[in-house]
């Protein structure tokens, strides 16, 4: 059976775009019509309207949903179905137009005689390299639904550990974000009322209302200004990202910074660790393993650190001599490498470094988390003390006038 894509008019009119799995396309329509429907178009999805459709926003998928079809496709070749039929089942699971689309083309791929992996890797920006090689190593090996299953757990691990930290940092964002919407009100509104009750005295004010007061001044009539150049200035470094020698430089300082270099490192460490690990446990070769999972790092610095320890593998060093001459790998790690190696069981040491560095990573998020929102109060509440006391100062120096 092949897949179609179809446009019709239902019985109000409306149009209608779906897909359709059917053996031509004469018994789509005839489908169509028992519903009701008038066909307008029917065409079969063939391989070059997949990789048109890989370059559209529409051809990605995010972890969680790779995660869930891994998972749908191992417990589904684990009961014994073919897999051209296990991939029809998940596509009755989802009801994103684009999921069904992409699971559907890599059906049509495999119906054609390609294997899964080769059908996968027709769509990569859904299916990248790592998952490719590594479901390919599985069909080599004849254990694709222990491969499906172990990636389904790579993928979950990932997905509850992005999630876990956008929601942590949900609450320092507010605060930062309440604080500096305050502040300015307060400069702009609060801090101009009181100046009017000043200036009707000729007293001297104090050095720390003068501050405030052209602070206020300046916020006032050149805010404007100063969103626009915050504007301009983050556009003009996006642009400047997009030169290969500054981004490395720019990953190159975020790599050494003293808190937000620890996060890159644990981060990056985490992912090359995992994907090596099951990169080994399905039977891909150690070089070829760390090309694939150079892929994976995010930092570029990094990325090339793992680039050069490839090169050092393949003339027949050692992976944790190769990686320990890098400092953005912990040290650790490379002793569980090296003790993997010695015992040949580099594939299990590989996964457990995976799981310290992912319970080390998830300390210090939660560290830097817990102590962000209070940083922004305390920030806050010195700032709103200073305006007060800016504001209070006059006041003061009145009261002791008119007592005298």
């Amino acid at each position: 059976m092949a897949a179609f894509e179809y446009r019709c008019l239902d019985h109000k009119g409306k149009m209608r775009k779906g897909t359709m799995e059917a053996d031509s396309a004469r018994w789509v329509r005839q489908k169509l019509r028992e519903k009701g429907w008038v066909p307008v178009a029917v065409e079969e999805i063939q391989g070059q309207t997949q990789r048109t459709r890989l370059f559209s926003r529409s051809g990605k998928l995010n972890t969680a949903q790779q995660a869930l079809i891994t998972r749908q496709m191992a417990t589904l070749i684990r009961s014994g179905l073919p897999v051209e039929e296990a991939l029809s089942s998940v596509a009755k699971q989802h009801n994103k137009e684009h999921v069904v689309h992409i699971i559907l083309g890599v059906r049509s791929k495999v119906m054609e005689g390609y294997s899964l992996a080769a059908s996968l890797a027709d769509y990569p920006k859904a299916f990248n390299q790592m998952y490719c090689a590594t479901v390919a190593a599985g069909e080599k090996s004849g254990h694709l639904e222990q491969v499906l299953e172990q990636l389904a757990e790579y993928l979950e691990t990932r997905s509850d550990a992005g999630r876990t930290v956008t929601q942590s940092l949900i609450y320092p964002a507010f605060i930062m974000v309440f604080s500096l919407v305050i502040i300015v009100l307060m400069m702009t509104y609060v801090v101009p009322r009181m100046v009017e009750v000043f200036s009707r005295n000729e007293q001297a004010l104090p050095i720390l209302t003068r501050i405030m007061i052209a602070v206020s001044d300046f916020l006032r009539d050149w805010l404007w200004l100063v969103a626009l150049l915050i504007t301009i200035a983050v556009v003009i470094f996006i642009r400047a990202l997009k030169n290969p020698k500054f981004r490395m430089r720019v990953h190159m300082r975020l790599a050494k910074m003293p808190i937000m270099g620890t996060l890159v490192c644990t981060s990056d460490s985490t992912r090359l660790a995992s994907t090596l690990g099951i990169l080994a446990r399905s039977g891909v070769p150690l070089v070829e393993a760390m090309a694939i999972s150079s892929q994976v790092i995010t930092n570029l610095a990094i990325r090339e650190a793992v680039l050069e320890a490839t090169r050092r593998v393949r003339e027949g060093g050692s992976l944790s001599h190769a990686l320990g001459k890098s400092d953005y790998f912990p040290a650790m790690m490379v002793q569980m490498i090296a003790s993997g190696e010695s015992s040949g069981e580099l594939d299990r040491m590989l996964t457990r470094g995976a799981e310290y560095q992912e319970k080390e990573l998830a300390g210090v998020v939660d560290t830097v988390v817990s102590l962000l929102g209070p940083l922004m109060l305390l920030f806050m509440a010195g700032l709103v003390f200073l305006i007060v006391l800016a504001m209070m100062q006059p006041i003061l120096q009145m009261n002791a006038l008119f007592k005298i």
